[in-house]
């Protein structure tokens, strides 16, 4: 990739700046000649002209040769960037979503874009994800990533209050015919899929006529968060697999499902339940980045039968892996911020005068936060994550 120059204005603030000096080698750069290329391509190699079955033919076509992954990292607005990606990938994700992006400032603002957007060759299959209400900004940013991406997802699944203010997300879900117009622009110009995620309604019915509307339009990829969009607190309300196993038998193409994935475990049950092609989990990542290598938190470990303690890895372990992923491929230091705060909460609860140093700290460095690591285990802090018990597994056999 290109070399790219960011010019930051002296009066940004420290957390919104790169974590590396102000010109970096960035793994994501677009020229002005890339995006007339791909607008070119997309013009010319439409994904318009299919329809019906052909359609369907083609969703299940691209998804097989991604290799019809299983374990996806959910799109999470300021922590699931590059790093996070790497990291979870390395141990056993095997695709993931952009944070959200805003389709608007993405077209307007090339600073937006190089703080916001990075992927490189290991970060695939991905998933680019924008939210959007004006189908022509929507298209001209989708085709910005066209080249870099296996999807390119629109966001109708987002509940906060921003997404009611900006009209975009799950806010949507009161015109769907805005809707499926977004779908169909991309749709009928890209070379690349088209992938949705949304919430389910309070009517099962709704749902599964939403979800049609969404494959109709050429969706070719649904992600199914099964939670409506007044139920925000993923802890308050359980995710309603059934409703996703619903939609799963009356849509044609891939679904993925969303919620409830706290451990390995979850994963299977999902799968087993719900018949969908895959699962996807978001806050449970944040906290254990190797969930889906079969590592729990001691909140889903801690006194389950069949689990013990690892003696090697430990959230403080997984964030000095993912520092040195932030150190390769530079983000934002206020979502470095945040994904110390998510790994190691645990730990600053015991020690609450070293959370409370580093919420002092108003510029950060690399150099601090790995000696805050060796810190906290200078005092000795430490609490496992947990694995299966191999050898109990054998000897029970």
């Amino acid at each position: 990739m290109a070399t790219k120059t960011i010019n930051l204005n002296t009066e940004d603030i420290e957390d919104d700046c790169l974590c590396s000096e102000i010109t970096t080698t960035c793994s994501f750069s677009l020229e002005q000649k890339d995006v007339e290329e791909t607008q070119s391509l997309s013009l010319n190699r439409p994904n318009g002209y299919l329809k019906g079955e052909s359609r369907i033919e083609r969703a299940w076509s691209h998804w097989k040769k991604l290799g019809e992954p299983k374990l996806i990292v959910a799109p999470m607005v300021d922590n699931s960037e590059l790093p996070f990606r790497l990291l979870c990938r390395k141990y056993g994700a095997e695709a993931a979503y952009t944070p959200m992006l805003h389709s608007r400032l993405f077209n307007e603002d090339e600073k937006y874009r190089a703080m916001e957007f990075s992927t490189c060759k290991e970060d695939r299959p991905l998933f680019v994800q924008f939210c959007a209400n004006n189908p022509d900004t929507l298209l001209e940013a989708a085709r910005k990533v066209e080249p870099y991406c296996d999807y390119v997802d629109i966001n109708f699944g987002c509940p906060q209050r921003i997404a009611k203010r900006g009209n975009y997300g799950a806010f949507l879900m009161d015109n769907l015919s805005l809707v499926k117009s977004l779908v169909e622009k991309l749709a009928n110009n890209l070379n690349v899929p088209v992938s949705c995620k949304i919430r389910i309604f309070p009517n099962l019915q709704d749902t599964l006529s939403y979800a049609k509307m969404l494959e109709d339009a050429g969706c070719s990829l649904l992600a199914v968060h099964g939670r409506t969009r007044d139920e925000k607190d993923g802890k308050k309300f359980r995710a309603n697999w059934e409703a996703i196993k619903a939609v799963r038998n009356v849509v044609r193409i891939p679904v993925l499902a969303n919620g409830n994935i706290r451990h390995i475990d979850d994963v299977y049950s999902c799968l087993e339940e719900t018949g969908t092609d895959g699962v996807l989990s978001a806050d449970p990542l944040l906290e254990n980045p190797a969930l889906f290598a079969g590592y729990r938190t001691a909140e889903w470990g801690l006194g389950v039968a069949g689990m013990k303690e690892d003696d090697k890895l430990d959230q403080a372990e997984l964030l000095i892996e993912y520092l040195r992923f932030c150190e390769r491929y530079p983000v934002p230091w206020r979502i470095i911020r945040s994904h110390v705060h998510k790994l190691l909460g645990e730990w600053f609860r015991i020690q609450p005068s070293v959370r409370e140093d580093f919420n002092k700290q108003y510029k950060l460095t690399f150099e601090f936060l790995y000696d805050l690591v060796n810190r906290l285990k200078e005092l000795g802090v430490r609490i496992p994550l947990y694995v299966k018990d191999t050898e109990q597994a054998v000897s029970a056999n």
